[in-house]
């Protein structure tokens, strides 16, 4: 029993671990659309700290980037897709997909949303850009944040991180200053932040349940690449 249950750990650990390098290749394929060389591509050059960060074979890494560029004979093409809606208690989520078959994401997508509703709500977000930092030598987050040009900060994902939050067009500018003010930059995207959140301490332990069975159904979905819920704790 106890092989076996070993077995099915390492079985989800390594599906797991396979989820989220294909993520970071489409990342990788994407950002080098714009060119193959990190040191004149930003997007690209932070995607490609990110899969190093997740010990990314660097063979596999390679490889993505002249997907992206359009070397090789195996070069694909990705597109972003947007959807948007309500999961269940009208917590409103924000979908960012890359895909190849938008006529195999679009029927996935309403499938996930069966227990919510696809509708606009895009109105209640807004879309910034994040950057997540690591405090190197005690820095303070809001002297780094003022310095560097953020327009705001909070809590990170991980413990001990801060999510500095910016506009759109100074999401690369600030990544660069933020070494600067102390902060080792872990990642750097666009992405979406909810303006009127909805707070799981409102909902009931049943309902919590429910949102997070039905966040974690669409992050399942090979083609979703981000997921942004209008959430707080």
């Amino acid at each position: 029993m106890g092989a076996q249950w070993k077995a099915k750990g390492k079985a989800l650990v390594a599906d797991a671990k396979g989820k989220l390098f294909g993520k970071l290749a489409k990342e990788i394929i994407v950002a080098a659309r714009a060119g193959a060389d990190p040191a004149g591509n930003s997007r690209l050059r932070m995607a490609v700290e990110a899969a190093r960060k997740a010990s990314m074979p660097k063979d596999t890494l390679e490889r993505a980037i002249k997907k992206g560029s359009g070397v090789g004979a195996d070069a694909v093409n990705y597109e972003r897709v947007v959807y948007e809606g309500y999961g269940p208690n009208r917590v409103p989520v924000m979908i960012e997909c890359l895909t190849d078959n938008v006529n195999r994401t679009a029927p996935n997508m309403r499938v996930c949303f069966r227990k919510g509703q696809m509708t606009a709500v895009a109105w209640d977000f807004d879309h910034v850009g994040m950057i997540e930092g690591e405090p190197e030598g005690g820095a303070d987050a809001e002297l780094a944040a003022i310095e560097a040009g953020a327009q705001d900060f909070e809590p990170g994902e991980e413990e001990g991180t801060t999510l500095f939050i910016t506009d759109p067009t100074d999401l690369d500018t600030v990544s660069k200053a933020l070494p600067a003010q102390g902060f080792k930059v872990l990642s750097a995207k666009l992405g979406y932040k909810a303006k009127t959140p909805v707070s799981m301490a409102s909902l009931s332990a049943e309902q919590q349940e429910e949102v997070q069975d039905f966040l974690a159904g669409i992050e399942n979905d090979d083609d979703v690449q981000h997921v942004y819920a209008g959430l707080v704790d």
